[in-house]
């Protein structure tokens, strides 16, 4: 029988298809760009032509010009008038006002064929900044630490906002290009590189995304699109249209935005900023619809979805006959921080003061998630939160520390400057080992001393708002003062600097030091803890006042065994207490039956056939 010679297929590589931005095409590049109340729009070439647009059906403009390819830089011109960059660029190497340069998003070559992520309760976060994690501050300097972190015991890294944002220095919560890293921290290929190195030493990478707002400078797309709605407010302005006219192109580019970090670059998972100033009135909330996107757009991996959100709303939260979450996987539980802080330091200003003497709310919190839960709060004067307790432990994560917390004081400190080194050491035990997914802050786990301050680079003409705000936001913590004791100047490139973390501090831990805690404790987590996360229900967490700041707290976890803490975060010792078992865990003193000031103890109780864990102490 005679065989047909088959003739070789040629291999045709094929990106993400999406609506937004540049396509390379077979002869050269498709320009697009949604302008629904532009009457005209050309395609200006930097050091080449000007080219009309062709107007296409619902408010789009487009333009295929053969010839050109990856490395073009292009502006829009708006009705001869307005020039402006690509609100969907993958690149803006002069900054947001700048031209956007055509990126050939499979350039790439990736070496993680076959990385599938890791599940939910594996993951140990560690929040850091790009440019202030490094002296060098970019994606490629950030690749040299993660051995380090591998060693630390991480499993995942949340980077701050990358979004292109205006000038040179930024937390990344003005971003104002969805679609572009910033340029400051690198090329694209090079936070590729990054996923890429990440995901060769088993750590999941997470972004950091906004939307509920634009940042103040480069956002040109309201001069052309009805991307922003006044039926709506934000604390930072106008928000995004989700419910106005316009608004299903709007949902699409962000829906869009989310399926792009996940696909073209390979991320983990996202967390989301404020969702609480997310606002959708109308018959379908964007949130359901982002979630429900995201997870279907790709190839079978994990994808972890986190939210923020000061509301406290349980629901998107649920799980499902699969055990796992039919649309976010967990929320940052700022109830365990709140909680945890004030013990640590008595501070009672701010929204503090809804946590001061509240033992029951520290239990709660641990046991349960959310602090509040339907109950009028002092601060705010109102109900906050939702029951929580139906919820497994898995859908919060706990700290002791973030960008927030640290950064919206006035001086930046960290928590080893406001509470003595055993009393932080307490902290870190008791979230590192709860079931909640844990997340350290860049340089807890050495105590570093450098703050972490806030800093922008919007430009002069808005520096004197930002200062002046900024002061009057703390002016309950710094009063009147005089000008000598105000916080840094937001603006000064010497503020940014100054939140450079300080690795050589890393040379000086030993056997008792505050890094070698760390390793110690997410080892243990690692060996007795997430093997034991994976099906852990809801109502799995209890807990019992024993005294003024004391608390004892034990979770069913899903191999039926049960995790146990004593925590006295209290001036006073708590006796009659049942302490003779071995301890998973000790930090601070036990004798006998009293469980002295400041001490945390962890026991392991396993199902009869499994015996029970043996004694580590610190």
């Amino acid at each position: 029988m005679n065989q047909m010679a088959v003739p070789a297929r040629k291999t045709i590589r094929r990106e993400q298809e999406m609506k937004f931005g540049t396509q390379i095409t077979g002869s050269g590049v498709r320009f697009r760009l949604w302008a629904p109340q532009a009457d005209r729009v050309s395609l200006k070439l930097i050091g080449g032509q000007t080219l009309p647009m062709q107007a296409v059906e619902r408010g789009w403009f487009e333009l295929e010009v053969p010839g050109v390819g990856p490395g073009t830089r292009y502006m829009f011109l708006i009705d001869d008038d307005l020039e402006v960059p690509d609100p969907a660029s993958r690149y803006q190497p002069e900054d947001v006002d700048g031209p956007s340069e055509v990126v050939d998003p499979l350039a790439y070559e990736w070496r993680d064929l076959g990385w599938r992520g890791r599940p939910w309760e594996e993951t140990v976060l560690y929040q850091l900044h790009i440019g202030t994690f490094t002296e060098e501050g970019t994606f490629r300097a950030a690749i040299d630490k993660l051995d380090y972190l591998v060693e630390l015991g991480v499993t995942a890294i949340q980077l701050l906002p990358l979004a292109e944002f205006k000038g040179d220095w930024n937390w990344g919560y003005d971003g104002a290009m969805l679609f572009a890293p910033d340029a400051s921290y690198g090329h694209p290929e090079d936070l590729k590189a990054l996923v890429d190195a990440a995901h060769e030493r088993g750590i999941m990478v997470f972004a950091d995304v906004i939307y509920n707002h634009f940042g103040p400078k480069g956002n040109y797309l309201p001069a052309y699109a009805p991307v922003m709605t006044e039926k709506h407010k934000t604390p930072w302005g106008a928000a995004l249209n989700y419910d106005d006219e316009g608004a299903h192109t709007v949902r699409d580019i962000v829906f869009a935005n989310a399926r792009f970090w996940i696909n073209e670059y390979r991320f983990d998972g996202l967390r989301f900023d404020a969702v609480h100033a997310i606002q959708d009135f109308g018959p379908r909330h964007m949130l359901q619809e982002l979630a429900e996107q995201t997870r279907a757009a790709t190839d079978g991996r994990y994808i972890h979805l986190v939210q923020e959100n000061s509301h406290n709303q349980a629901g998107w939260f649920k799980r499902g006959w699969h055990g796992g979450p039919w649309l976010y996987d967990a929320q940052w539980n700022d109830d365990v921080h709140h909680c945890l802080h004030v013990a640590a330091t008595g501070e009672k200003f701010w929204y503090y003061e809804n946590y001061e003497g509240r033992t029951d709310l520290l239990g709660r919190s641990l046991a349960e998630g959310y602090a509040y839960q339907g109950e009028v709060t002092p601060h705010e004067g109102k109900p906050k939160g939702e029951p929580s307790a139906f919820l497994p432990s898995t859908a919060f994560v706990a700290f002791i520390q973030n960008h927030d917390q640290i950064g919206n004081r006035p001086f930046g400190e960290r928590i080893g400057q406001l509470a003595p080194a055993p009393v932080t050491r307490v902290l870190a035990t008791i979230y590192l080992l709860s079931p909640q997914i844990p997340m350290v802050f860049m340089g807890e786990e050495w105590d570093s001393k450098r703050p972490f301050l806030f800093f922008t680079d919007v430009g002069e003409d808005l520096a004197d708002a930002i200062r002046n705000g900024r002061r009057e936001e703390m002016r309950h913590m710094i009063g009147d003062s005089e000008p000598d004791q105000l916080p840094p100047d937001p603006m000064a490139e010497a503020t940014f600097r100054a939140c450079k973390l300080d690795w050589n501090r890393t040379d000086e831990a030993g056997a008792n030091s505050h890094l070698s805690l760390y390793r110690k404790l997410l080892e243990l987590r690692h060996e007795e803890i997430i093997p034991r996360l994976r099906g852990i229900q809801g109502h799995a967490g209890r807990y019992e006042i024993l005294g003024d700041k004391a608390v004892r707290v034990s979770w069913t976890l899903g191999d039926g065994s049960t995790l146990v803490l004593h925590a006295n975060l209290g001036s006073e010792p708590i006796s009659g207490l049942d302490l003779s078992h071995p301890h998973l865990w000790v930090e601070g003193n036990v004798s006998g039956d009293t469980l002295e000031p400041w001490s945390a103890v962890y026991d392991l109780h396993l199902p009869a056939a499994q015996g029970t864990s043996g004694t580590q102490n610190s």
